[in-house]
C-alpha cells in the first residue's frame, strides 16, 4: 500500500514540477517578446528622428548617409508614412509589386495600425504619422509559445499512449495467466468425473441419466479449451458455420427458459468459412446470453446466417430492452456492463475473437430501447 502511495505522490510532484518549468518558460518567452518590440520600437523612433532631419535639411549630405546607416537596423520592419489627411505618403519594405495596388498598402496600414501606436513626426508645420508593423522575427516570438505548448502537449500524449499500452499489456498478460489457470483447475475435476461416469456405468444406471452427465462434462471440456486459447493465436480451419452456429444456439435453447421462442434460419444448409470452433461457439454463446439477460427470461431470439458475394453475416436479434446508441462502442469495452452482476468481460472477448483472431467484424446493428438490440458479425467467405 505503501508503495501505490509514494508512486501516487510521485506522479502528482512530476506533474506539478513540469508545470511550473513550462510556465516560467512561457512567462519569460513573454518579457523577451515585449523587452524585444521595445527595442524595436526604440529604432522605428531614432529612424523617425532621422527620416525628420533629414526633411528638414534636405542639403545636408551627411544625413542621407546617416538615415540609410540608421534604415539597416530596420531593413526587416515593413514602414508607412502617413499624411495628416490620411494618405500614405511613402512606404518601405513592403512588397513592390503589391504596393502597386492601394488595397494592398491600406490592408498593411490597418495591420500596423492594430500592433503599434503611430510615431508622429512634425517639420515646417506639417504633421506625419509614421506606423510599422511587426517584424519577421517578432512574429516568430509571438508563436514561440504556441509552439512550446503543442510540442508540450505531443510529448504528454505520447507519454500517456505509451503508459495506456503498457497498462492494457499488463491487462491482458493477467487476463491471460488467470484464462489458463482457470483451465488448469477446470482440468482436474474433469478427469475425476470422467472417472465416475465410467463408474456409474458398472452400477446399471439409467444411461439416459449418463449421457446428460457426459453432455455436461464435455461442455466443461469445452469450456476448460477455451479458456486455454486465450492469449495464444488458434488455429483456423475451414468448417460448415451453420452446423456449429445451430449447434451452440441449439445447446442453450435446451437449457433457457421456456418462455423464451427462439428462432434459427440460414440461407444455405451448408456455408463455409475459416473458424476456431471454440472460440467461435463462445461468440454465439455469449450474444444469446446477452440476450436471454436483456429480455428477463421472456421473449424470443432469432439467429439468422446470411450469405453475401464475399461474406457470411451472423445476425443475432432479441426483444429485450434496448442498448442506448451512445453505448454501441462502449459495450465492446473491457469491463463495461449495464448488468448488476458480471465484469463486463463477454461481449470485449468476442469482439477480440471475431476481429483479432477470425478478421471478421462484430457490431451493434441497430436497437431501440424497450423493443430489442440486433448484433451482426460479419466474417469472409470460404
Amino acid at each position: 500500500m505503501t508503495f501505490f502511495k509514494n508512486t501516487y505522490w510521485i506522479k502528482r510532484i512530476t506533474i506539478f514540477i513540469s508545470l511550473l518549468i513550462v510556465s516560467f518558460i512561457l512567462w519569460n518567452t513573454y518579457i523577451f517578446f515585449q523587452k524585444f518590440k521595445e527595442e524595436e520600437r526604440g529604432k522605428i523612433e531614432i529612424f523617425a528622428a532621422a527620416f525628420k532631419e533629414l526633411v528638414s535639411n534636405p542639403d545636408l549630405n551627411e544625413n542621407t548617409n546617416l538615415i540609410n546607416k540608421v534604415y539597416e537596423t530596420i531593413e526587416d520592419t515593413p514602414t508607412i508614412l502617413v499624411n495628416k489627411d490620411g494618405s500614405i505618403h511613402l512606404y518601405r519594405n513592403l512588397d513592390t509589386i503589391k504596393a502597386k495596388k492601394p488595397a494592398y498598402l491600406q490592408k498593411q496600414l490597418n495591420i500596423m495600425k492594430a500592433q503599434n501606436e503611430p510615431i508622429e513626426i512634425e517639420s515646417f508645420g506639417v504633421t506625419q504619422y509614421f506606423y510599422y508593423r511587426n517584424s519577421d522575427l517578432l512574429y516568430k516570438l509571438k508563436y514561440y509559445p504556441l509552439a512550446l505548448l503543442l510540442i508540450l502537449c505531443l510529448f504528454l500524449a505520447i507519454v500517456y499512449m505509451v503508459y495506456k499500452s503498457n497498462k492494457v499489456a499488463e491487462q491482458n498478460k493477467l487476463w491471460t495467466g488467470m484464462a489458463k489457470e482457470t483451465a488448469h483447475q477446470i482440468g482436474t475435476p474433469l478427469s475425476s468425473l470422467l472417472g465416475w461416469i465410467a463408474i456409474l456405468r458398472t452400477e446399471n444406471v439409467n444411461e439416459e441419466y449418463i449421457v446428460e452427465i457426459e453432455k455436461d462434462v464435455d461442455r466443461l471440456s469445452t469450456i476448460a479449451n477455451r479458456f486455454s486459447k486465450i492469449g495464444s493465436l488458434p488455429k483456423l480451419k475451414t468448417h460448415n458455420i451453420v452446423s456449429i452456429t445451430q449447434t451452440a444456439f441449439n445447446y442453450l435453447q435446451s437449457r433457457s427458459s421456456k418462455q423464451i421462442n427462439f428462432s434459427f434460419s440460414s440461407d444455405k444448409e451448408e456455408l463455409s468459412t475459416q473458424l476456431n470452433v471454440e472460440l467461435y461457439g463462445w461468440v454465439i454463446e455469449n450474444l444469446i446470453k446477452n440476450a436471454i439477460d436483456a429480455m428477463q427470461g421472456k421473449g424470443s431470439i432469432s439467429l439468422k446466417i446470411k450469405e453475401t458475394n464475399k461474406l457470411l453475416k451472423i445476425i443475432v436479434s432479441d426483444s429485450g430492452k434496448g442498448i442506448p446508441k451512445s453505448q454501441f462502442k462502449q459495450i465492446f469495452k473491457p469491463g463495461f456492463t449495464t448488468k448488476k452482476r458480471g465484469w463486463g468481460l463477454g461481449l470485449s472477448l468476442s469482439k477480440r475473437i471475431i476481429e483479432d483472431y477470425h478478421n471478421g467484424k462484430i457490431a451493434v446493428q441497430k436497437s431501440e430501447i424497450g423493443k430489442g438490440t440486433t448484433f451482426e458479425i460479419q466474417l469472409d467467405k470460404v
